[in-house]
């Protein structure tokens, strides 16, 4: 008789607890559960609910990871009506208040960094803005303006404090300023598709465009630091998408159509694949962050405003699945 030991060389271990961290194809015996277990990786992502935002709100931007991530500014809907210039920070659980909010109140604007270092730039604060702040974990600062005041701009969200892109926005245009920690510079070339209410991911060197609007597109492009690339476009042509990733390892969520969407969709660096479920909470004009194993999608407008927020698990995560002989 064929057994495990005979064709592995070792025996299957029983162990009271399941192992961490997990490798694929993995197999033991839990015997405080009775069950043969194995490791498998995920092969599509999939959301689970968060803790809610204090401030319901939508066209926010935000930066950091799923278990660490700042939120600022956007806009409140009915009945209110009004920019906001308010910031919270998530710990993986829940979201807190800061006191200090941003020193301009707007919506539409551009972020990225961590969440006790980020930057927030650009955006439509009465008039169109060129504002840019930092913020240090307790309060923002103001610092050296964009060189093109505009709205409806994107970001390489996994980009620094001190080494951030911006591109796109209201007009359309597809101008691009890269940050030294200092002051903005324009790049020669911009986007190869001018357009707005576009996403960002990746970082200034290594950075990734998609989507975007007014009239809707696919359409998506790399930057190598210097010059934009198109590349292959989304299944689904929309704008004012959550977008959080790097360049080679993307995430696209929600977004408007001729509707709000929950769609999501993954990039490998070549192709998008659409994901076979999309957000829980079917929104636009979200805020983004972390990667594409483990990103966040916050806020948004769900016909009304919405404060949901969702934790993306990406493909190719470790889980632990029970061997059945069902």
């Amino acid at each position: 008789m064929t057994t495990y030991k005979g064709i592995n060389g070792f025996a299957v271990q029983s162990v009271a607890t399941d192992p961490s961290p997990l490798d694929e194809g993995q197999v033991w015996y839990n015997n405080a559960s009775y069950a043969f277990k194995l490791a498998t990786l995920t092969t599509s992502g999939t959301f689970a609910s968060g803790g809610n935002m204090n401030t319901a709100r939508r066209y926010l931007a935000g930066a950091g990871t799923q278990a660490a991530t700042v939120v600022f500014g956007g806009y409140i809907g009915a009945p209110t009506a009004a920019l906001t210039a308010a910031t919270e920070s998530y710990n993986g659980t829940s979201w807190t208040s800061s006191p200090n909010v941003l020193n301009t109140a707007r919506k539409y604007l551009g972020g990225c960094g961590t969440q006790t270092a980020a930057l927030g730039f650009g955006g439509d604060s009465g008039p169109i803005s060129a504002a840019t702040e930092s913020w240090n974990g307790t309060s923002w600062t103001s610092v050296n303006s964009l060189n093109s005041a505009r709205y409806g701009l994107s970001s390489a969200n996994a980009a620094t404090q001190t080494a951030a892109l911006a591109f796109g926005g209201n007009g359309p245009t597809g101008a691009t300023e890269l940050w030294n920690g200092t002051s903005w510079t324009s790049n020669p070339t911009g986007l190869n598709t001018a357009r707005r209410n576009l996403a960002g991911s990746g970082i200034q060197t290594a950075a990734l465009a998609f989507g975007g609007g007014p009239t809707n597109t696919a359409s998506t492009e790399s930057f190598n630091g210097a010059t934009w690339t198109a590349g292959n476009n989304m299944n689904t042509a929309r704008r004012y998408i959550a977008g959080f990733g790097t360049q080679t390892a993307s995430v696209a969520a929600g977004g408007y159509t001729t509707t709000i969407v929950a769609s999501t969709e993954s990039y490998n660096g070549t192709t998008w694949s659409s994901n076979p479920t999309g957000l829980t909470t079917a929104r636009y004009g979200s805020a983004g962050s972390g990667t594409q194993t483990s990103g966040l999608v916050s806020g948004g407008n769900a016909s009304p405003d919405s404060t949901a927020t969702e934790e993306w698990t990406g493909p190719g995560v470790p889980q632990t699945k029970t061997i059945t002989t069902s």
